[in-house]
């Protein structure tokens, strides 16, 4: 596991990367709605999130980033199969569900 130092390091990293893909699918009204059921299902999972990683409980916070990282995958998926998607909001969601996948590494 990592040290709780870095564990909040990294999760405030990560909060930057999936606001930046939120912002980013939000303000596309031309999105398939299943990609926005996903985003809008991160946005909420996240705040469940921030408050295991400030309770520094292990096991929850392992859970919430495999949970996170499960919507991620989704969201790439519905992203990967929309033709004609923007570049930049492909990209926001792939570094959403990298970071999340590396993330989820590294707390096993």
């Amino acid at each position: 596991m990592l040290q709780a130092s870095e564990i909040q390091k990294r999760f405030t990293h990560l909060q930057e990367t999936v606001s930046e893909a939120s912002r980013s699918c939000h303000a596309d009204m031309t999105l398939p709605r299943d990609l926005m059921v996903w985003m809008n299902e991160i946005d909420k999972e996240f705040k469940s999130a921030k408050k295991a990683i400030s309770s520094m409980d292990e096991d929850r916070i392992r859970r919430c980033v495999e949970d996170l990282e499960r919507i991620g995958d989704r969201a790439e998926r519905a992203c990967e199969k929309t033709a004609g998607l923007d570049t930049r909001i492909k990209d926001a969601i792939s570094s959403m569900h990298s970071e999340l996948s590396d993330l989820k590494q590294q707390l096993h």
